[in-house]
């Protein structure tokens, strides 16, 4: 398992980290297309705006609002000699330097382009009587767009660091609720193989006394006895663990519906009052009425029966056990269960709503299994409520908050 929980963290890493290099490819690779497309735009729009006052393009170093990169013109005859040159920024004087410039654009069919071994880009405007051949210089746009690519790799690579190190952060917390439920359930087998091996080895025990012939029919009767109190007692602990695992499985509101919770309250109080009666225990109810909750009327009973199953379990001698049912604030009502008896320390408080949890060793003596109030938690959280337990004053209090 411990394999298992790596293996999805580096699956989280791997696919987290997938997605974010894909997505600073994608925005320095737009980043990288929109700069070089604005400065080749910006160049052009230059180059045009030059071309399109053919009759100054032969004034040397005259340069306009619009002129931000360094340029030079070259006018062609209409028997392809070279009538005029300007510019400026270079030196026209080498008149192969320039012929091979105009070789080049000749033999392209294109009205733009770029010479790359010159670093220059053209632009061709054809006349009547001429042909004007507008060239920037690109140095500088080149540098800028490697300067850009430069520093992509570098906040990218940054980036991509620091993502890492959010991702695997990331990955401790997102499988450490699936961690933390492999280590309940692997807890809650344990626990559930300890609560069933112990009826277990009594029921093995007693068959084999029962089967010996040492012992009368009085002794052997009792061994059997002892059998089918065990058996009564595993089949009450599976039973429970079936209803646990069908609350934890059931995500369904099929079922659920506007129920008067304040009857629903008043109804469960009435199977329990002569058991509270027969032990000598005081049971008093304080409930508000027309108290109306959507939900499972038989789970949200099943969470009154499990209360006050505890409250009389556990109450003190002539204890009193008050149950109370008000509306708690705009919407929300609260349900409270208190009985006198043996305090719950902070410690228990923490841990009474979990599986086969028993502060008092000795409730296992009255048939508990500590699954009532992991059964009632789960109930009321499928409600999408909340339970909590206080103890002051020698009285315990189980709340549950519900939406009304």
């Amino acid at each position: 398992m411990v394999n298992m929980i790596k293996k999805l963290r580096i699956k989280f890493v791997i696919i987290n980290m997938s997605i974010v290099t894909i997505m600073l490819c994608v925005i320095f690779g737009l980043i990288f297309h929109f700069t070089k497309a604005d400065l080749e735009q910006e160049s052009i729009n230059m180059m045009q705006n030059i071309a399109g006052r053919p009759f100054q393009l032969v004034i040397p170093n005259e340069l306009g609002e619009d002129v931000r990169l360094p340029y030079f013109v070259i006018q062609i005859g209409v028997r392809g000699e070279m009538i005029s040159r300007g510019g400026g920024y270079y030196d026209l004087s080498d008149d192969e330097f320039l012929g091979d410039l105009v070789e080049v654009i000749y033999t392209s069919p294109k009205t733009f382009g770029v010479i790359k071994e010159y670093k220059l880009r053209y632009y061709r405007v054809d006349t009547p009587m001429s042909r004007y051949l507008v060239f920037a210089d690109i140095t500088s746009e080149l540098a800028t767009l490697d300067n850009l690519v430069k520093s992509s790799f570098i906040i990218g690579g940054i980036s991509f660091l620091t993502f890492l190190g959010i991702s695997i952060l990331l990955s401790k917390w997102a499988v450490e609720p699936v961690e933390l439920a492999w280590k309940e359930q692997r807890q809650f087998v344990a626990d559930a193989s300890h609560e069933l091996k112990t009826p277990l080895t009594v029921i093995m025990t007693n068959a084999e006394l029962a089967q010996s012939p040492e012992y009368d029919d009085e002794k052997k009767q009792r061994f059997i006895g002892s059998i089918l109190t065990m058996s009564r007692q595993m089949r009450g602990l599976i039973e429970r663990m079936l209803e646990l695992a069908r609350v934890d499985s059931s995500e369904t509101k099929a079922n659920m519906r506007v129920v008067n919770f304040s009857k629903l309250v008043s109804d469960s109080l009435l199977p329990f009052e002569p058991v509270f009666f027969e032990k000598g225990l005081e049971l008093k109810a304080e409930i508000d009425e027309n108290i109306r909750v959507e939900g499972e009327e038989a789970e949200l009973r099943q969470v009154l029966d499990v209360l006050l199953d505890n409250a009389q379990k556990y109450s003190k001698e002539r204890g009193t056990t008050w149950v109370t049912l008000k509306k708690q604030g705009k919407g929300r009502c609260l349900l409270t269960v208190a009985n006198e008896g043996k305090g719950i320390s902070p410690e228990e408080a923490q841990n009474i709503f979990k599986r086969f949890y028993r502060g008092d060793q000795a409730r296992s003596r009255t048939g508990s299994f500590g699954l009532g109030l992991s059964i009632a938690e789960a109930i009321v959280t499928r409600h999408r409520g909340k339970v909590w337990v206080e103890s002051s004053d020698g009285i315990n209090r189980f709340h549950v908050e519900l939406l009304a």
